[in-house]
């Protein structure tokens, strides 16, 4: 496995922990629908949470989160509405981004909640 892939395991390892240890209900794990994926799709009382998780080792070319553009943004939105179907949910959704920097001075895990906001 490459580098960035076990890097990227890790970061999502991570954010699934922190969000455990902030009361959250980590519902499924890389859930994919066709071509787009959820890093983790989690619960906290009547709202669902898509999380997309950026891990990087080093902050020297800005900081994870910087590096959700639209086009993955627009991603997430089509994969929590398939899930909300398939799943026949009545949840709010709220959309996250977690950055992770995972290096030899220790981890350090970014939660942005709300991150962006599908437009309707």
């Amino acid at each position: 496995m490459a580098e960035h892939n076990e890097t990227g395991q890790i970061g999502e390892a991570l954010a699934a922990n922190y969000l455990k240890s902030k009361g959250y209900t980590v519902l499924e794990t890389n859930w994919r629908f066709k071509n787009l994926e959820a890093d983790i799709i989690a619960s906290i009382g009547d709202t669902m949470i898509v999380a997309e998780v950026k891990t990087r080792k080093t902050n020297f070319f800005g900081e994870p989160e910087t590096f959700v553009n639209k086009q993955k943004q627009r991603n997430l939105i089509k994969a929590a509405h398939e899930y909300i179907q398939r799943k026949e949910l009545d949840l709010e959704v709220r959309f996250d981004i977690i950055s992770v920097i995972i290096n030899s001075s220790g981890n350090k895990v970014n939660h942005i909640e709300a991150a962006f906001y599908p437009l309707v």
